[in-house]
């Protein structure tokens, strides 16, 4: 058996920087990740005038719930999707300011507008400076009275976060109905880390789609990050690929990560999984049964399945995934190309694509600067040799360790 340590989850982190910051004292983040997203989010923080002391594995945060010290400034929030939605969120509940965000060209692709119009609608005198609903935006703080929104959150459960944690930050807090939701378990993850802080969201109407938030902000906390579910993902679906058996300490029974379910679709497709309080252990024989499974809440995992789909018995489809054609890239667009390069048969639609068994060949994997697509097709080249990467250092984003990580895990399966 082996034990793999995965680092910190980039969801938890972004949102315990943000929650950390609106709040009343002094906050301990204990193994927060350190990748190019977070690092991003912390120094968009200091730009913002927070206090942001960093460790090897803790980052203490001195909230200010008056909003940023700063109030006239620049952040670019690089290629983070949490940093660009979260951080002008933050500052829009300023008392006064002005604050200009900028992104990575490839985050100035990915969209806004549900966001920022739920802004205006708040108030918020917000300008987009290029195209509308994307990056480069302009913000005029002047606070937030707060009071009733309607928000489709079919493409990104981010926007529904970033409402769900300004509502604390407010006048008279926030009831926001949802009319369509993606990735609800991040929904989840939200709620239980604003609880931590000191705030309870409180929900109802149809599908319980009415998220009532109360005024009054957030107390200061000791708060540990557990590992990326996302992550464990490939070290996962490698155990299963290569028939051995892995076991990922702190991801157990009570995670908050909706994407720890991945297992749940590794055991359909015959491996074997344990959840214990304290860890999640897969083991396999090596041989996977092909499956037709809705990915819609654990979206980040798409690629991962796609990559182990050509080993499988059988075909693999994988439905009501749109949303990852906006995401880093089009990612089912990019699985499709790289599986295709392999001499895979591969079928697409708007939301689902669809992988026939086959016998993949070494290819150049198109990476499109996607740390999923390459973590994915990592876990491909276990079976087939000879797979390269045009871009691997953008694995950055939320591991910058993994190739050697993965390279450990790969001598263990050829020994």
């Amino acid at each position: 058996m082996t034990v793999t340590h995965i680092p910190g989850s980039k969801s938890v982190t972004a949102r315990a920087l943000f929650l950390a910051a609106a709040a009343n004292g002094t906050s301990t983040l204990v193994r927060p990740l350190r990748s190019d997203d977070t690092e991003g989010f912390a120094e968009g923080l200091t730009r913002l005038g927070y206090r942001v002391g960093r460790e090897a594995d803790r980052w203490h945060i001195e909230g200010r719930p008056e909003g940023p010290a700063v109030t006239d400034v620049d952040v670019y929030c690089r290629d983070g999707a949490t940093t660009a939605r979260f951080l002008p969120t933050l500052a829009a509940a300023a008392t006064r300011g002005d604050y200009r965000f900028d992104a990575s060209a490839q985050m100035r692709r990915r969209p806004l507008a549900p966001l920022t119009e739920a802004l205006r609608t708040l108030g918020v005198d917000l300008r987009h400076d290029g195209a509308e609903g994307h990056h480069p935006l302009r913000i005029a703080a002047s606070g937030i009275e707060g009071g009733e929104l309607t928000l489709d959150a079919g493409e990104s459960s981010q926007y529904l976060t970033a409402l769900l944690m300004l509502g604390p930050l407010t006048a008279k807090g926030l009831r926001i109905t949802v009319t369509d939701l993606v990735s609800a378990p991040y929904i989840g993850i939200t709620l239980a880390m604003m609880r931590s802080f000191g705030v309870e969201v409180t929900r109802d109407g149809h599908d319980d789609n009415v998220f009532t938030v109360p005024p009054g902000g957030y107390r200061a906390t000791t708060y540990a990050i557990e590992p990326d579910a996302s992550t464990a993902s490939y070290f996962f679906a490698a155990a299963a690929l290569t028939g051995r058996e892995i076991t990922v300490p702190g991801l157990g029974t009570d995670a908050l990560q909706g994407d720890l379910r991945f297992v749940d679709v590794l055991r359909r497709m015959g491996a074997e999984v344990h959840t214990t309080a304290e860890s999640t252990t897969v083991r396999s024989g090596g041989t996977l049964a092909g499956l037709t499974v809705n990915m819609r809440d654990i979206s980040d995992t798409m690629p991962t399945l796609a990559a182990i789909a050509p080993f499988a018995s059988g075909p693999v489809r994988i439905e009501d995934v749109g949303n990852t054609r906006v995401k880093e890239c089009d990612r089912l667009e990019a699985c499709a190309q790289n599986l295709r390069r392999m001499g895979i048969t591969v079928g697409t639609g708007p939301d689902w694509i669809e992988i026939r068994p086959g016998t993949p060949r070494p290819a150049e994997i198109a990476t499109h600067g996607d740390h999923r697509i390459v973590m994915s097709f990592a876990v491909t080249g276990l079976r087939v040799p000879g797979i390269t990467f045009d871009d691997p250092g953008c694995v950055r984003k939320t591991f910058p360790g993994f190739h050697e990580a993965f390279a450990g895990f790969a001598e263990l399966t050829n020994s």
